[in-house]
């Protein structure tokens, strides 16, 4: 049995909208402290007060680029990489260019990667694949590309949106991917079941806005209201 411990710290806690007030972020990072999970993914506006706000903590400080769609320049993605990490970020989640694989731009592809990983400078680097929004031979692609361009881990899903989580998917990441890569599974997460299935899958960890409400759920066998619906990461 895994203990909510266990559990919690495998859990990067999200916070993820255009509406993200200072006491919406207090009540985040509190929740970060109190449950002492893996990390608090942020906003990047919110970066450098999370790293103050989380200093003498285990949680990590961990933040995203060009979320939900992929679409910004490569350089600008590499830019913001440098600034995140300047501003405290101890690892990113990035979505990449999906367009350009779907239209075999795979050197494209595979540079947009890598030069996040590059500015990066050692800081993880979480490629998200949408696997749902590819088709076989794309998924395989999407893995060896990845892998290649130095992600530190592949994840499943951006979001709920474009797919919730399943075993399945994380296992098809496990499989392929060298063990020296890590597995984050993202989308729909809303219950400790699911956290249990996917971990047992394979994944390293679990991206979810709901996590307060699954560690209440673990604990004290009960659903906690949350600000937020879960989205992304």
């Amino acid at each position: 049995m895994v203990s909510a411990t266990d559990i919690a710290a495998r859990i990067q806690h999200t916070l993820i909208s255009n509406r993200v007030t200072r006491k919406l972020w207090e009540q985040h990072v509190a929740a970060c402290i109190k449950y002492q999970f893996n990390a608090a993914m942020v906003p990047a506006a919110w970066v450098k007060l999370t790293a103050e706000a989380l200093r003498a903590q285990t949680a990590r400080v961990a933040s995203w680029i060009d979320l939900p769609f992929g679409t910004m320049t490569s350089k600008g993605k590499a830019y913001e990489a440098s600034q995140l990490i300047e501003s405290g970020a101890q690892e990113i989640d990035l979505m990449p260019n999906i367009g350009f694989l779907l239209s075999r731009m795979e050197r494209e592809f595979e540079t947009d990667i890598e030069g996040v990983v590059r500015a990066a400078g050692g800081a993880p680097v979480k490629v998200i694949l949408e696997l749902p929004l590819l088709n076989a031979r794309q998924k395989e692609r999407a893995v060896a590309l990845g892998v290649d361009a130095g992600a530190a881990y592949l994840k499943n899903a951006s979001s709920g949106a474009v797919g919730i989580a399943t075993p399945h998917d994380i296992r098809y990441l496990r499989d392929r991917a060298p063990t020296s890569v890590k597995i984050k599974a993202s989308g729909g997460i809303k219950t400790a079941l699911q956290v249990g299935g996917l971990l047992d899958a394979g994944a390293d960890l679990i991206g979810t806005s709901l996590g307060a409400q699954i560690m209440e759920e673990l604990l004290h066998g009960r659903k906690e209201g949350t600000q937020a619906s879960e989205s992304a990461c």
